[in-house]
């Protein structure tokens, strides 16, 4: 069923969640979220508090109602007493601020005079603590889309949760202990403090694709910076609602394909709802591997908010803000480089990140950059799923030594794929099975070739020429040739 969004009165806003690399937020750990075998195993119970309202927040009461016990392990090397909570927290990760600011900039955010880090308490365990520490960097950002701007009301830094390892409901055996408990969950704690910058956009986003564009220039804007790659270093989360619906914040996006598919299962999740006269409670839903989400806890609220004591207040220099140097955005320098080499867009986007591109071109300048561009994207793409090679062998003195081989008309543009392949099997080259073969020496085949075999198909001439020819002559050049004779 094709859905109307405006007429259902569709809101919706993201979340978008990204570490950082260097050292933790509150401690001078390393942002390695190690998997090394833990070293360190304790245990704790935690209870909701009252925010800055005097009220305990619904979330936290729901969690702290589960009687949960909670066990924590991790790798001594890469955590310390802060994130064990025996330790008060250190001073807050200026380098992590100035990456927090540069993104900010770069959102056309006001910056804030000062920031005051406020707790924000979280009793699901993935805070030792109990809270999250949380600091707002700027406000009233917005960015551009094909649909209009998108407001950014808040953009935050705080500290990461730990990982969830393992739960279970009911009476449980502690590991460390020896007892019975009412249940526990198990984190691990290096990932506990990596810097997070948070970003919340408003909601008038329009619709499902609408908001995985939203969500992938926001991205954009974070790689830009040099923020932390890798599988879990970046996730969404999306704030759905329809008119007599109820806001439903769906978490545990990593893959931007998927939020289209997730929105629309939750509109018809809520349509059911409404059909069937129930009742919609705002929530906070996981999303499942089929896309459909289940329910969480209820939505928290502002009463889990309240000042942190034991970290200072950190002025915000104007003169500091304004000698910040931004970098060009991915997107900019992706135009610069299909202007400046004349290679398409999704060639552009694949070498943005590329250490060798511009240095080969400078170096091999008898070859067509996007000659170049075509050997170190598109080749290894054939090469990994036409031959099923392991491409992760080939390496830069591997594409050196090939483009050298072209440079000098030693061997033709066809034979880079047989050759980068004998490179991953670590065979020998000998170029003298490469060497360029003329088009009047393949006519003169050709014509042999359908006085041997007549009545063939081209397809079937060409099959045996490409054989014979592989990796010395151009395919097209071939069947343009075989044109003439065969019909």
């Amino acid at each position: 069923m094709e859905i109307n969004y405006n007429k259902l009165g569709f809101k919706c806003g993201l979340e978008i969640h990204q570490q950082l690399e260097g050292h933790k937020l509150f401690c001078s750990c390393p942002t390695l979220n190690s998997d090394q075998e833990p070293d360190v195993k304790f245990e704790r119970r935690l209870r909701a508090v009252a925010g800055e309202t005097g009220q305990v927040d619904i979330a936290a009461k729901h969690e702290m109602q589960k009687g949960k016990k909670f066990i924590y392990e991790c790798d001594s090397d890469d955590t310390c007493l802060v994130e064990y909570d025996e330790e008060p927290p250190h001073e807050l990760n200026k380098e992590a601020l100035e990456t927090t600011l540069k993104v900010a900039l770069l959102l056309n955010a006001k910056i804030i005079d000062e920031i005051q880090v406020m707790r924000k308490t979280v009793v699901d365990g993935s805070n030792v603590s109990g809270f999250q520490r949380t600091a707002l960097v700027a406000q009233d950002g917005y960015i551009d889309t094909s649909l209009g701007k998108v407001a950014i009301p808040i953009i935050c830094l705080e500290e990461e949760a730990a990982q969830k390892l393992e739960e279970k409901d009911g009476a449980g055996k502690s590991e460390i202990s020896g007892t019975t408990s009412g249940g526990y969950v198990k984190y691990r704690l290096d990932r506990l403090g990596i810097p997070l910058i948070e970003i919340a956009t408003s909601s008038n986003i329009k619709n499902n694709e609408h908001a995985k564009e939203v969500a992938a220039y926001i991205g954009m804007v974070l790689r830009s910076v040099g923020v932390k790659r890798g599988l879990g270093t970046i996730r969404q989360d999306v704030n759905v609602s329809i008119k007599n619906g109820a806001r439903t914040e769906i978490k545990g996006f990593q893959d931007l394909k998927s939020i289209p598919k997730v929105i629309d299962y939750e509109i018809h999740r809520q349509l059911n709802a409404i059909k069937q006269s129930k009742r919609l409670k705002e929530e906070v839903r996981k999303v499942d591997k089929d896309f459909t989400t289940s329910f969480l806890r209820p939505m928290p609220g502002a009463d889990r908010l309240y000042p942190e004591t034991d970290v200072l207040r950190v002025k915000l220099d104007k003169n500091y803000i304004e000698k910040l140097k931004l970098p060009k955005l991915l997107v900019h320098k992706e135009d610069d480089l299909e202007k400046k080499y004349k290679i398409t867009k999704e060639l552009a986007k694949e070498l943005i990140h590329n250490t060798i591109f511009e240095e080969l071109i400078k170096k091999y300048n008898k070859i067509e950059p996007s000659m170049i561009a075509h050997t170190l994207v598109n080749v290894p793409k054939e090469i990994k799923t036409r031959f099923k090679e392991d491409i992760s062998k080939l390496d830069k003195e591997h594409f050196d030594e090939v483009l050298d081989y072209l440079n000098k008309g030693k061997i033709a543009k066809e034979a880079i794929i047989d050759l980068l392949i004998k490179k991953i099997k670590n065979e020998k080259i000998k170029l003298e099975e490469f060497t360029g073969i003329s088009l009047k020496e393949i006519e003169k085949d050709i014509k042999e070739l359908i006085n041997e075999k007549k009545g063939l198909n081209i397809g079937a001439y060409m099959g045996i020429l490409m054989g014979k020819y592989r990796g010395k002559v151009d395919g097209k050049k071939v069947m343009e040739l075989l044109r003439k004779f065969v019909r």
